[in-house]
């Protein structure tokens, strides 16, 4: 039976969409069409003139923010591959902000160790502090030129390089800022690595 890990695919339920770029500095990029539907709960449909980014949690500045306001941080793109642990992965350009531009913004108080982010559906997954502010870590609006479908994690879904695909959280409307260095999201309480580094086995 196949595991409904959030990011991950296998072929294809979404037709490929116009204008979707299949190509970046030379090298081939697989499709939107390429991606399943597999999360916890089914598609989210959130409303653009609805949606909330929340930043909380051991910071000086609380953040809200709108569907707008997230865009108007400096974009970047970068072809980026997920691989999930089924076994096969998927090339896509991503464009995005920095999570680390949105977490400066929030003014991240020194005892925070840990970036745990939350999801409409109610997924979770967390990482150490430092791999989100020492890398360029990705909040993404698009995948191959073209904004992000619902069941791609519309309105965003984080791009988290060098981890299996459980770790790619979609849907995202939350970030908190923590100094519990333990927790444990939603495929980790179930036996999944915390770290989800892909040079290391997926269940501890």
């Amino acid at each position: 039976m196949a595991l409904a890990l959030a990011g991950c695919v296998s072929p294809g339920t979404i037709r490929l969409a116009e204008g979707e770029v299949r190509e970046y500095e030379g090298e081939r990029l697989s499709s939107i069409s390429d991606f399943r539907e597999n999360s916890i709960k089914g598609p989210q449909v959130l409303a653009e003139e609805d949606y909330r980014l929340v930043i909380d949690g051991l910071v000086g500045h609380p953040v809200n923010l709108s569907y707008q306001d997230v865009l108007r941080y400096q974009k970047y793109s970068k072809a980026v591959r997920l691989d999930c642990v089924e076994g096969w992965s998927v090339d896509i350009l991503w464009e995005g902000v920095l999570v680390r531009d949105i977490l400066e913004e929030a003014e991240v108080l020194p005892q925070a160790n840990t970036v745990i982010f939350y999801a409409s559906d109610g997924y979770s997954t967390s990482f150490p502090i430092e791999y989100v502010l020492e890398n360029e870590i990705l909040l993404a609006a698009k995948m191959n030129g073209v904004t992000l479908p619902p069941e791609r994690g519309f309105p965003f879904q984080l791009v988290a390089e060098s981890k299996w695909g459980y770790k790619w959280i979609k849907w995202v409307t939350r970030i908190e800022l923590s100094e519990d260095a333990s927790y444990k999201g939603y495929w980790e309480r179930r036996g999944y690595s915390d770290s989800g580094d892909l040079d290391s086995h997926f269940r501890d």
